[in-house]
């Protein structure tokens, strides 16, 4: 009986299921789970699919297609990560494409490319201008892809135009697999064999280049460097030399050098010195063994270690240990920010075994960290929650530093997981331990801990012994009516800058809000500029003279006058991060302001640059939104303020004071690291506030006590876990409808647990209006049920024609 051969194929797309595919023999034998094959997939469409299962089992509802090619010889994904993306698939209610698509690199999933050919047709219609464009390229060209009519041509109207030639039937489609990864090529310099062989021949050429200096100098370059064994990049050694690519020439022409090309790796760095790993402080020593025996009854513990106790030294003790069980460490941050001082310390002890991962990496550079990964090539990973999806086999430890940072969950798009939940899982498939730290712990992990489900370990005291930093509260209210208070800084404020100036030490200034001003507002008539796509006023830039939505991106110029009533007495409102370094340079004109926010930071070495230069004392006021507050480790800082607290505590959230209290007291730990104790000002119109008040003494024991209170009376996590339903639509009236009908259907079963639809605080995002349905899953044995019941209802609302154009986004634990 002829025997016929199967893959089930893991999809990039938002699509449930695998999809099977048909095998020649030699195919079926060639692969195995974790390869990549390229599938056709819809309307001669390409894809990278990952093969999931290999079998012989001929699908009954569709006739399998073949597959196109195969991509790899040996799998880059192992089974592990394979069973962690059923999980997430499983647990955020996403499909196994969505988790795909998010965990490799973009380079490594092929697609195909677009191209358009002529047809032999003749030309019987007018053709219009843009028509005959195209027909005259082609005319020049075999064929040219989509791509590359987009960037001559219009984008919004380029696939219009195609299909106008596809009817009258002068273009064919053509689709062809396009590899995005390239492997970087470098050439490379060393001596002609021969002549080097001989030293007679090599002395006399060595003699005639007396009349060629810079041909004499890099022969005498190369010589020095070629004690150190390593193949020599030619660009290196014109630049030692300070000559050019035509001298170098000169002397291969002469048959004195070779130059030769190898592949280069993006993400190599030069091999230092390393340290000896220091000793632990007797407080970080009994910490440290009271993890060690917290591991052995649990496999998650709590680090709760105040801000400078040295949590850091602690971790790298217990890596050390890892690697020398001959396991791999992870070691997950929420912000790339923090990362730049983190790598740089742990090269200083563990050198090259360390490898980073971050999305500022370019594409090549990703995919060179992750096949080197799945190779075994670092011992210890560090990275943002991207860094959870590398192909690591031999996993011992994971550590999740600032384990309460929101920028642990993703958002958007699909999966919406978040990466300290996630760890613990992958910790689970590999049998490791994993380390939660932070300064001011997520109430679920903390209550966790109390409740015997994670071990408990506390570090009390600073490194050194340093007092923490000395917290006092700041009236505004007082400060205004006494008229104490210049621009948005109180005298009290101001005072203490001056004086940590004139002592050399630098200062922290904290404003959660970037740009110039949040608002613009004509005082005449009252009218503010809004995003035409969302409902939310656009925030002014002064260094760019820009009105920028930082919701959808859309951008204007500041008008110079009222668009409403043509006035000219434009003002600004509110207060950003712009705003606040202007001031301070008009205040200190001969100090050295500095400015950390998303606008200063996006390049690849954003971070790095400002991190570094404020090591180096090159800036003396640092102003910064919550990238200030997230681990940074700077041995200066004397003075830490916050401008306006009452803008986090009075956030619309269940989660504002939990997070005001963690916000605040981490920018604060900023402050007096090393020797002399620093000083925290607090500016607030409300400073009897309870969480205040706890901040002030560093109490979060009796904050997490009161606000686990009030979340148990209000059934709100740790008590439950939640599920948001996000519905969008560019109709309103539409929206309305359909999102009252679904809700309707999930009250039958969920009762009092539905809250919604409501309209969320920004109703319109990006021409699409919003409305949210809360459910909360109270039982926890029910959870699993509750989901597929959600997903069966979901699957039923789709079959409705006239609500199948209405987004809907489900979001577990969104929070």
């Amino acid at each position: 009986m002829f025997e016929e051969y199967f893959v089930d194929v893991i999809l990039p797309l938002p699509l449930k299921g695998t999809f099977t595919y048909k095998l020649e023999e030699e195919e079926f034998n060639a692969l195995t789970i974790g390869c990549r094959i390229a599938v056709p997939f819809g309307s001669k469409k390409i894809y990278t699919g990952l093969v999931y299962h290999l079998h012989q089992n001929k699908p009954e509802l569709y006739k399998a297609k073949p597959i196109q090619q195969i991509l790899d010889s040996a799998p880059i994904v192992t089974e592990k990560q394979i069973r962690l993306w059923e999980w997430i698939s499983d647990y955020y209610m996403c499909s196994i494409g969505d988790v795909f698509r998010q965990a490799l690199p973009s380079a490594l999933k092929v697609n195909s490319e677009t191209f358009i050919k002529r047809n032999d047709h003749p030309v019987d219609e007018k053709l219009t201008k843009e028509e005959g464009y195209i027909l005259e390229i082609l005319a020049k060209k075999s064929s040219v892809s989509v791509e590359e009519l987009a960037s001559t041509l219009d984008n919004r109207y380029i696939l219009k135009i195609i299909k106008q030639l596809l009817d009258k039937n002068l273009i064919v489609i053509d689709e062809k697999l396009k590899q995005k990864y390239v492997p970087k090529i470098e050439n490379y310099v060393r001596f002609n064999e021969d002549l080097k062989n001989n030293k007679e021949a090599f002395s006399e050429a060595f003699l005639k280049l007396d009349r060629a200096p810079k041909q004499k100098e890099i022969v005498m370059r190369l010589l020095t460097l070629e004690a150190e064994n390593k193949p020599i990049k030619a660009s290196k050694i014109i630049k030692l030399t300070n000559t050019s690519h035509g001298i170098l020439n000169s002397l291969v022409k002469k048959n004195i050098l070779n130059i030769y090309q190898l592949q280069t790796d993006r993400t190599y760095t030069e091999e230092q010195e390393l340290q000896p790993i220091f000793s632990l402080s007797d407080a970080q020593e009994k910490a440290y063994q009271e993890i060690h025996q917290s591991f052995k009854e649990n496999d998650i513990s709590l680090l709760y270690g105040v801000t400078g106790s040295g949590k850091t030294e602690i971790y790298i003790q217990l890596i050390q240990d890892t690697l020398a069980e001959g396991k791999q460490v992870l070691f997950l941050l929420p912000e790339i920010a923090i990362s730049t001082q983190l790598i740089y310390r742990l090269k200083q002890f563990f050198g090259n075994d360390v490898g980073y991962y971050h999305s500022k990496f370019n594409n090549q550079e990703q995919v060179e960290l992750w096949l080197k990964t799945f190779h075994n090539q670092y011992k210890i990973l560090i990275g943002a929650r991207s860094a959870l999806f590398l192909p690591i086999e031999n996993l011992g430890l994971i550590i999740v530093d600032e384990e309460h940072e929101g920028s642990f969950k993703q958002n958007q798009p699909n999966p919406r997981y978040n990466a300290r939940d996630t760890a613990l899982v992958w910790a689970k498939i590999h049998q490791a331990k994993t380390l939660l730290g932070s300064a001011t712990p997520s109430l679920e992990s903390y209550y966790n801990s109390k409740n015997g489900k994670y071990g408990f370990v506390e570090l009390k005291q600073r490194y050194g012994n340093v007092l923490m930093p000395e917290i006092q509260i700041i009236d505004l209210q007082k400060a205004y009516k006494k008229k104490e208070i210049q621009g948005h800084f109180s005298d009290i404020l101001l005072n203490e800058i001056r004086d940590n100036l004139e002592q050399k030490k630098q200062i922290i200034i904290f404003q959660n809000r970037r740009g110039y001003a949040p608002v613009v507002e004509c005082q005449t008539c009252g009218h503010t500029p809004h995003c035409p796509n969302c409902d939310v006023s656009l925030t002014y830039h002064k260094v760019s003279h820009l009105l920028k939505c930082h919701y959808c991106g859309h951008t204007q110029a500041q008008p110079k006058f009222c668009p409403s009533c043509h006035g000219f007495n434009l003002d600004t409102k509110g207060l950003g991060t712009e705003q606040i370094e202007q001031e301070l340079s008009l205040l200190f004109p001969n100090h050295k302001i500095g400015r950390m926010d998303a606008d200063t930071t996006k390049g690849k070495h954003g971070f790095e640059k400002i991190i570094h230069a404020f090591e180096a004392r090159e800036i003396d006021i640092l102003v910064g939104t919550q990238m200030v507050a997230k681990g940074l480790d700077f041995d200066n800082i004397g003075l830490v303020g916050i401008l306006k607290a009452d803008t986090l505590l009075n956030y619309p959230d269940f989660r504002a004071h939990e997070r005001a209290f963690q916000l605040m007291t981490q920018v604060a730990g900023r402050a007096g690291r090393k020797k002399d104790r620093g000083k925290v000002l607090i500016q607030s119109f409300n400073p009897e506030h309870n969480i205040l008040q706890q901040i002030s003494i560093y109490n979060y024991k009796e904050m997490a006590k009161e606000v686990l209170y009030e979340r148990r009376q209000f059934v709100y996590p740790p008590f439950n876990r939640m599920i948001i339903l996000t519905l969008k639509h560019k109709d309103q009236v539409k929206l309305d409808v359909a999102s009252n009908l679904l809700a309707q259907h999930l009250q039958k079963s969920f009762g009092e647990q539905l809250l919604g639809p409501e309209t969320p605080p920004i109703a319109r995002i990006k021409n699409l209006y919003h409305k949210r349905i809360l459910i909360k899953l109270i039982n926890p044995k029910k959870i699993v049920s509750a989901k597929k019941y959600i997903e069966q209802i979901l699957e039923n609302f789709k079959t409705i024609k006239a609500y199948r154009s209405i987004q809907i986004i489900v979001d577990v634990d969104p929070y």
